[in-house]
């Protein structure tokens, strides 16, 4: 398994090896018995009645039902436990980032109060797409700042293929996920988490990244025809680099935001005022 990289990573490090020790004990358990079947019972070469005949073994029928039903039990316990956590939402990120998918590559709007760009993410338009259960807890007067990428992008110190998402190290980044177009998926191959990218449905998870580095992240979801071409770069730097990067973006004229993406769809707009 990938070195986790976030405060969160190592709780998702010990469900996997955890559902997988359990599966390579389920695992064992059955190959012994069928290999203690298929030895210990196959057909004789001499004999060639036909061997004693059971309808019903209600105490083995009792057990292949209940030792199931504890396995998912114990599963469904631990992943609904570790997935509460990891979805739960602080009411004030220290970061805010809206990862805008699309065919084929990705653009980074950063939500925050930058010197020398101008605006309200609160009331832009370009970030309709996201619900106001989100943009209540953006930053005020943040006019932000973007950076896209195309799948020829190339990272300049690493040479890696996709644009680079810029985070501060030790804070917390709240992701916003929207698309412009299909189903994508926003995978941080060491943060050990991947969400959703789904046009018209707004999905976000907060990480603490605790080690600095570059690091490789993809689209973990079929996507279309150019869709293992959609990668990109996480640069985990010290604050102080971080908005360094910020105000570097503003000289370069990429104030402001790229439109989010699909707007929600009455479904979603549903669901968002009766949570409100």
């Amino acid at each position: 398994m990938p070195t986790p990289t976030t405060e969160e990573a190592p709780r998702i490090l010990s469900l996997w090896q955890g559902s997988w020790a359990a599966a390579l004990a389920v695992g064992v358990l059955v190959w012994g018995l069928i290999l203690w079947s298929a030895f210990f019972h196959r057909r004789s070469r001499t004999k060639v009645e036909v061997p004693p005949q059971t309808r019903y073994n209600m105490p083995i029928e009792a057990l292949y039902t209940v030792v199931p039903l504890i396995i998912v039990s114990v599963l469904f316990y631990f992943t609904a436990r570790d997935e509460s956590e990891l979805l739960s939402l602080k009411k004030k990120p220290d970061v805010t980032v809206n990862v805008v998918g699309f065919q084929w590559s990705w653009c980074f709007n950063y939500i925050e109060p930058v010197a020398g760009s101008t605006g309200d993410a609160k009331t832009s338009k370009d970030l309709d797409a996201i619900p106001d259960r989100f943009k209540k807890d953006f930053p005020a007067n943040a006019g932000g700042v973007y950076d896209c990428g195309t799948p020829g992008t190339r990272n300049p110190q690493t040479g890696n293929p996709g644009p680079t998402l810029w985070l501060p190290k030790g804070k917390t980044v709240r992701f916003v996920l929207t698309s412009r177009d299909v189903i994508h998926s926003f995978w941080v191959v060491p943060f050990l988490m991947k969400q959703d990218v789904i046009p018209g449905h707004t999905n976000a998870f907060e990480v603490t990244p605790n080690k600095e580095g570059t690091f490789m992240g993809k689209c973990a979801e079929l996507c279309g025809v150019d869709h293992s071409r959609m990668l990109f770069n996480v640069k985990v730097v010290s604050p102080e680099r971080y908005e360094q990067h910020l105000k570097d973006l503003v000289d370069k004229q990429q104030n402001g935001y790229v439109p989010a993406g699909i707007a929600q769809t009455s479904h979603e707009k549903n669901r968002e005022t009766n949570n409100l």
